[in-house]
């Protein structure tokens, strides 16, 4: 019954959207927005929101502008009304004035919001929006606070609860690989051939969430290598012509690559619980596995140094410099000042091991000169790291980070 309820809705906002269409094909995305806002069967609301994404997708940068500063400034929030209503509750606590509160705190923006993602596909078209709008902020920061409604949404519609992990192999649908190819972002996939490397070979693993909103889109993924031992350089690993393992004998995981897909949803994090829902699966497909690392790029490192915060009056080696970077290298809220590194160790990740000419690429030379960091994934140890790492922005480190870090003098 519920399959030919949505069939029936869905043939009646087709209808209902053409017989509308007359009588709005003049009017702009704004006065389309306002309708929208103003009603209330789900036949209309659906034919609205549709026309308001189609006209958006016909607009101008200019117009898609005008529509977020609408956004911003005549559905905000009313202080006044806040103030009032807030009162009312502190004098009588009640459902009734409670809701009153409630009500007058949302911005009615996130309502329109809302009631555009009522159609089919409302939600990518929704994330697109946010990616536009994000690309804006930059030069009007006024535009902010629509940002932030959206992630306030996105954060909810995108919670883990939804998420559905996705194994990608060369067997995956074409325009899934297409998008593997177009979204990775670390290490380039130049070609098929390139993608077929990383995919096919039995000691190789990818694995991407998505959401059933968006089941064509991956919102993040992650490249695995099953490895021997911990590897210590990307051109090892991504060798044309090496030869795989069984993977009965490897005995290390090796994410070296993750990617997130939807610049709509920055923000919004995925990769703590793709990295821990990864584990949990390749610790049960292939039991040999004991050790979790990543070999992770330093986005960072040679922009700081540029700083010449370093005493560089004696030569020091490339990887006591990243190791000293790592350690004391620090952002405004006293965690560490690479993104990379915040991401990892945030996560309940030792810092494991620095490795020199790790990444020949013309990337990697540009951003480390060629250094690369292993993170380790200890099972017994990630909670504690985690919480060290939280409560007092302490970093878990091996000795041997430890003692090139203390080398820089």
């Amino acid at each position: 019954m519920s399959i030919f309820g949505d069939l029936i809705s869905t043939l009646f906002e087709k209808r209902y959207r053409n017989l509308f269409l007359t009588n709005s094909e003049d009017k702009n995305i704004i006065e389309l927005a306002k309708e929208l806002l103003g009603s209330y069967g789900e036949v209309s609301g659906g034919a609205l929101a549709h026309m308001v994404f189609d006209k958006y997708a016909q607009i101008s940068l200019k117009e898609k502008h005008e529509f977020f500063q609408f956004m911003a400034n005549e559905l905000e929030i009313n202080p006044d009304e806040i103030r009032t209503s807030l009162d009312a509750y502190q004098h009588d606590p009640s459902e009734t004035t409670y809701k009153k509160f409630s009500t007058a705190s949302e911005p009615k923006r996130q309502e329109l919001i809302r009631r555009l993602n009522h159609p089919d596909g409302a939600t990518g078209r929704l994330v697109g929006m946010r990616k536009d709008l994000l690309s804006f902020v930059k030069e009007s920061p006024e535009l902010a606070p629509v940002a932030i409604d959206l992630k306030h949404l996105f954060t909810s519609w995108f919670n883990r609860g939804f998420l559905v992990l996705r194994p990608i192999s060369w067997s995956s649908p074409a325009e899934i690989l297409e998008k593997i190819i177009e979204y990775e972002a670390v290490h380039a996939i130049n070609s098929w051939e390139d993608l077929r490397a990383r995919l096919q070979p039995e000691d190789r693993r990818c694995f991407a969430f998505f959401h059933p909103a968006m089941p064509d889109e991956p919102l993040i993924f992650v490249e695995v290598a099953l490895t021997k031992g911990i590897p210590n350089s990307i051109q090892g690993l991504l060798e044309a012509n090496r030869e795989p393992i069984s993977p009965e004998d490897s005995d290390t995981a090796v994410f070296y690559s993750i990617s997130n897909c939807q610049e709509g949803l920055a923000g919004i994090s995925f990769g703590n619980s793709l990295i821990k829902q990864v584990v949990a699966d390749l610790s049960l497909a292939v039991p040999s596995l004991t050790t979790f690392v990543t070999l992770s790029p330093i986005p960072k490192l040679k922009r700081w140094l540029a700083k010449g915060i370093v005493p560089m009056n004696v030569k020091h080696t490339d990887q006591a410099l990243a190791a000293y970077y790592l350690l004391n290298a620090k952002g405004t809220d006293g965690r560490p000042y690479d993104p990379v590194a915040r991401f990892h160790l945030g996560n309940g990740a030792m810092l494991h091991a620095v490795h020199s000419d790790a990444d020949n690429s013309s990337n990697g030379l540009k951003q480390s000169s060629g250094v690369m960091v292993n993170y380790r994934y200890d099972l017994n140890k990630i909670p504690q790291n985690h919480e060290s790492f939280l409560s007092e922005n302490k970093i878990a480190v091996s000795p041997e980070v430890r003692a090139l870090s203390a080398s820089i003098k």
